[in-house]
């Protein structure tokens, strides 16, 4: 298989949790369901007076991305099974089949692995200083830029790797790729003004 199918495969594969972050953080920036929009570190320091995850990480956003990826998961799947050139590179359809219920299922375990695969970079960068929706300059900046595009992908991938098997170096391009989309989507949305840093 070359590199230019395997990343086809990629696209055909999560593609549904591209548009559950792009329509997450629309979400989260709508006027409705403000009684989610509470940190889910509800405010709390540790010993340190440095916030647990700080303030970007709310219950709308945590709750909005289980919805949202499944959602869009059923959607995907739809789109697969209209277009069978998708549905035929798709790993999760190869393996478990196109069904709403399946794809629900699938939508909502990867929503979640997204959302908490979040968190603990939100912990370490609270606890180097680095505020909410800030970067920082130098190796750090590099390094936490990284990261920032790729922690909810590692969640994503490991769901993917135990529904599919998929190899070791599969799982790590899954995550190269992933880190290039995610960052031209940031360029896109700051762009747009959906987001307000790259």
């Amino acid at each position: 298989m070359n590199i230019l199918t395997e990343i086809a495969q990629i696209y055909a594969t999560l593609t549904s949790m591209i548009i559950a972050g792009v329509l997450n953080m629309i979400f989260v920036k709508l006027p409705i369901c403000k009684a989610l929009k509470k940190p889910m570190d509800c405010g709390k320091c540790l010993h340190d007076g440095k916030r647990l995850f700080g303030e970007n990480k709310t219950w709308k956003g945590f709750f909005g991305m289980i919805i949202l990826g499944g959602g869009s998961q059923v959607l995907w799947g739809a789109v697969c099974s209209a277009f069978p050139i998708l549905e035929a590179q798709n790993q999760l359809i190869a393996v478990h089949g196109n069904s709403f219920s399946l794809n629900l299922n699938i939508g909502l375990f990867f929503g979640f692995a997204y959302a908490i695969f979040e968190l603990p970079n939100s912990f370490i960068k609270r606890r180097l200083g680095i505020m909410s929706g800030k970067t920082d300059k130098g190796f750090k900046g590099a390094l936490f830029y990284v990261v920032d595009q790729i922690d909810s992908l590692l969640g994503v991938v490991l769901c993917l790797s135990m529904l599919c098997h998929i190899s070791f170096l599969q799982y790590w391009l899954y995550i190269l790729v992933g880190f290039f989309t995610h960052s031209a989507v940031n360029l896109i949305l700051y762009a747009l003004r959906i987001r307000r840093n790259i």
